[in-house]
């Protein structure tokens, strides 16, 4: 079993954040759940097996809120090479990304990615560090414009309560790139 810590932020009124709406209303601007593979809470600077923490964050055209935190004690090297597969270290860190839209990383393996895309997450690796505040910075400017197909695309997939939908793949492939 998989040791792990959640740190959740809940208002003074005691209640959880709700997740992002999937389309908006025309007063809403668009927000989405995107998590961070990082090792401490300043850059994504970590290969996603490997990742200590993912960084849950909700981001829409004007702001980021950080959702929360959730640890892991199994965590890899970094080089990606594992240190041994005894453990599925993908599934709980599928589990706690339930919900979001897109996964930003430094490195992830090809089976790894092929289960995050299967949960309707989009993958974004990462050529360097990044500290935080300018990856999600980079999210909000996308949101505030016109967000790329590919990330509208992904939005989409995703019911007002954050659950994937099931005809995500069956969408319109022509879409431009």
């Amino acid at each position: 079993m998989t040791a792990l810590r959640r740190l959740r932020l809940v208002d003074p009124d005691g209640a959880t954040p709700s997740p992002a709406p999937a389309r908006p209303t025309s007063q809403e601007s668009p927000a989405v759940k995107v998590a961070l593979a990082t090792q401490d809470m300043s850059a994504v600077n970590a290969h996603f097996a490997g990742a200590r923490t993912l960084a849950i964050y909700e981001v829409s055209a004007d702001s980021w809120t950080l959702l929360e935190a959730v640890q892991f004690e199994d965590v890899t090297a970094q080089d990606g090479s594992g240190g041994g597969h005894e453990e599925d270290r993908v599934a709980p860190r599928l589990a706690a990304m339930e919900g979001c839209t897109l996964l930003f990383v430094r490195a992830i393996g090809g089976p790894a990615a092929a289960r995050v895309v299967a949960a309707r997450i989009h993958p974004v690796k990462l050529q360097s560090d990044e500290p935080v505040d300018q990856v999600l910075e980079r999210v909000r400017t996308m949101l505030a414009g016109s967000p790329p197909p590919w990330l509208r695309k992904a939005m989409m997939a995703r019911d007002g309560t954050g659950a994937a939908r099931t005809d995500f793949m069956d969408d319109d492939e022509n879409e431009e790139a």
